[in-house]
């Protein structure tokens, strides 16, 4: 009885197995060749992001092999031979992640590929009329995309049919979950979203970069798609580095229709305003990223009550504050698992009662990220505590004196002993000077997977550092 259950359950075993090996491309190519069984499995794993994992010219072919006599006839008329051989699978059947720039990529390459022998330069319209015969092909498959990526294509622009087509088949979009939309059409982009907020109501999570948020259609169509979602835990707002625009009021009065469900919030270069006051009604976030923003300004805006957050991430080219995170750091507690403060080569403010701060209440840290500190006791203390740290990155000042180096000398030897058995990735790149790396090589037992470090006019200590440490690994 147990063999037979064990036997009805290896179809979704193996289906489980093989979607973990997604991003292992050649490995996958292997179980697709072990029998037919495991082939029909493989392929629909290997061909739902083709685009982004080869950068083969014959995926298009295999798409175009299901052409009907028409679209061959098109193919004729711009001198390409619309020999394909048939396949085994509808593959465009398959696609679930969409890159409207890498897709455009691959059929220029594609098509140049070609006309090799003929005309070495195709004209732009030979493209786009390509690019949205293929664009038709996938749309009509009865594939369900689950993410999609609207940026810079320059041969993708939704016309009449392909905008009649995505109304006709809902479920290309009806399944998608992961919506990423840069303004680098705002013509093509107004009219997706008008289409997405109809067909794609349960996004989980949507990114929107922009550079004039003053467009009012843009505007109305990038709110429509806010206020359609049922359940949006995700909301990434970028603006640019060089063009800083401001938060609008009715973008944020939309994102409080999802007050209850949203769970994460990124703002990435954006101009403080009073509209962020409304964020102090989002009553389950459990994720926080401020980006190149005024974070002192949005922190204290924050209610610490409803903060008990899981990930916080700050970046600035500025100092960064930490008391202004105290309270959160406090509220949140051992749910805490990833933070990451990024302050450049600006030293961090109030570093002790930082470190006390995590010392007592933040324990269950996975992955820390730390710029521009000072080694101290108080530092190795903490780490000392984190016994469930897999991810490290720092960047630590250097001292300038000679006793200030025999003292880092000291704290780095104390740093490499005490990192914790679960420690899996070590970054040191962004240290540049007075590292003592060979100290670190010489002391460090933690069974590291992965160590990044960046060295300048390296000597023999260090080789001989780095040999030792390789032959005890």
């Amino acid at each position: 009885m147990a063999s037979k259950i064990l036997m009805g359950d290896m179809p979704e075993l193996m289906d489980r197995i093989l979607m973990n090996l997604e991003t292992e491309i050649d490995s996958l190519h292997s179980c697709a060749l072990v029998n037919r069984h495991w082939c029909k499995m493989s392929i629909p794993i290997l061909w739902q992001d083709p685009f982004s994992f080869t950068k083969n010219q014959a995926i298009i072919s295999e798409y175009f092999s299901s052409l009907d006599e028409n679209g061959k006839l098109i193919l004729k008329e711009f001198g390409i031979i619309p020999d394909f051989p048939n396949t085994l699978f509808n593959y465009a059947r398959f696609l679930k992640v969409l890159d409207l720039s890498l897709f455009g990529c691959r059929v220029d390459r594609w098509i140049n590929f070609q006309l090799s022998n003929m005309e070495k330069n195709a004209t732009n319209k030979l493209k786009y009329d390509i690019t949205n015969l293929l664009l038709k092909i996938l749309i009509k498959s009865g594939a369900t995309l689950s993410t999609l990526i609207l940026n810079d294509s320059k041969l993708f622009k939704v016309n009449s049919e392909i905008s009649y087509l995505l109304e006709r088949n809902t479920h290309f979009f009806s399944q998608l979950q992961d919506l990423f939309v840069e303004e680098y059409n705002v013509e093509n982009v107004i009219m997706l979203l008008n289409i997405l907020s109809s067909n794609a109501t349960n996004l989980y999570e949507l990114k929107f970069k922009t550079f004039n948020i003053n467009d009012t259609q843009l505007l109305h169509a990038f709110i429509s798609i806010i206020k359609s979602q049922q359940h949006l835990e995700w909301f990434k707002f970028h603006g640019n580095e060089n063009i800083i625009p401001e938060f609008n009021e009715e973008v944020i009065s939309a994102l409080e229709n999802q007050n209850k469900a949203l769970k994460g919030i990124q703002i990435a270069f954006c101009e403080f305003n009073t509209e962020f006051e409304a964020l102090r009604k989002f009553e389950n976030l459990e994720a926080i990223s401020i980006v190149g923003s005024d974070e002192q300004k949005i922190l204290k805006l924050l209610n610490p009550d409803l903060c008990k957050l899981s990930t916080l991430e700050i970046c600035s080219y500025e100092s960064i504050e930490a008391a202004n995170i105290i309270q959160i750091l406090e509220k949140s507690g051992p749910l805490l698992q990833q933070l990451k403060l990024d302050s450049d080569e600006n030293e961090i403010y109030s570093q002790s009662l930082l470190f006390e701060t995590l010392i007592n209440f933040c324990q269950n840290i996975t992955y820390l990220y730390i710029s521009s500190f000072k080694l101290s006791d108080q530092f190795l203390n903490l780490i000392n505590c984190l016994q469930k740290l897999q991810f490290l990155s720092l960047c630590w000042l250097g001292g300038e004196s000679n006793e200030s180096k025999e003292m880092m000398k000291t704290y780095i030897k104390n740093f490499a002993e005490i990192l914790p058995s679960t420690l899996q990735y070590l970054d040191l790149s962004n240290i540049w000077e007075s590292s003592h790396i060979d100290i670190l090589l010489d002391h460090c037992d933690a069974p590291l997977e992965n160590l990044l470090m960046t060295i300048i006019d390296y000597d023999s200590d260090f080789i001989d550092a780095l040999i030792r440490f390789c032959e005890r690994k």
